[in-house]
């Protein structure tokens, strides 16, 4: 802990908190400071100005972003007969029905994201309150509900991320790796801020994206000047 403390004190002693900077710059800046001896992961955390206990301003999808995310996700799929080997040649690291739902209610779920096809949601939506809480349960909202399961397989190990803003509109994500290129990074976030932008809610009249800021796994986090953003027109949706 005491070496972890040291490292965060001298990454901070480098940088004003208060300060707003541009993208560029505070990619850079988190990319020098990402000292740990593991590849660290650099995450985005956004403040909207959204109510989200009201149905109406939820704000959840999914955003692929154009260089991945660097991780290696694991895939489990409920599907049976053709859907099931089509599944598994697309790189699926689980493929089953009532078995895979008797191993995720016995507590054995290694893997990062959950694929249904329709005909399997009657067999899923018992396991709602294990695969809830942990953001696995499919939704046909983010395309984890689909009879295109090779292509959903590939999009989720691509590097498709999902996003889902908290009670207190708060929205974070790892969007890279601290082993990516600056111009990477920056066109990650850029993918990922741009399609939380343009998943505003009608009913919101006042400014939406209130904050944004970057950090690695271990270091500092940095506020992020928003006119440098390209939150229209960004790639990756």
């Amino acid at each position: 802990m005491s070496g972890q403390g040291k490292r965060l004190k001298s990454a901070y002693g480098d940088i004003d908190r208060e300060h707003h900077y541009p993208l560029a710059d505070a990619v850079k800046i988190i990319k020098d400071s990402a000292k740990a001896k593991f590849d660290e992961t650099i995450e985005v955390s956004m403040n909207l100005g959204i109510d989200a206990k009201h149905t109406d301003q939820t704000v959840r999808g999914v955003v692929n972003l154009p260089n991945g995310t660097g991780k290696t996700v694991r895939v489990a799929v409920f599907a049976k007969g053709a859907k099931a080997e089509e599944a598994k040649k697309a790189g699926a690291d689980l493929v089953g029905a009532e078995d895979l739902a008797e191993l995720i209610q016995k507590g054995e779920m290694n893997f990062d994201r959950c694929i249904a096809t329709p005909d399997m949601m009657a067999i899923v939506g018992r396991l709602g309150k294990v695969l809830g809480p942990r953001g696995l349960m499919p939704n046909p909202k983010v395309g984890t509900v689909t009879n295109d399961v090779a292509q959903a397989i590939g999009a989720v190990k691509g590097g498709q991320v999902q996003y889902r803003a908290e009670k207190a509109g708060l929205i974070h994500a790892g969007v890279g790796k601290a082993s990516f290129s600056e111009q990477q990074l920056v066109e990650n976030i850029n993918a990922f801020v741009g399609a939380v932008a343009r998943a505003k809610p009608t009913g919101i009249k006042g400014v939406f994206v209130k904050k944004v800021s970057i950090s690695s796994t271990m270091g500092p986090g940095l506020k992020l000047d928003l006119a440098t953003l390209e939150m229209g027109r960004s790639a990756g949706t």
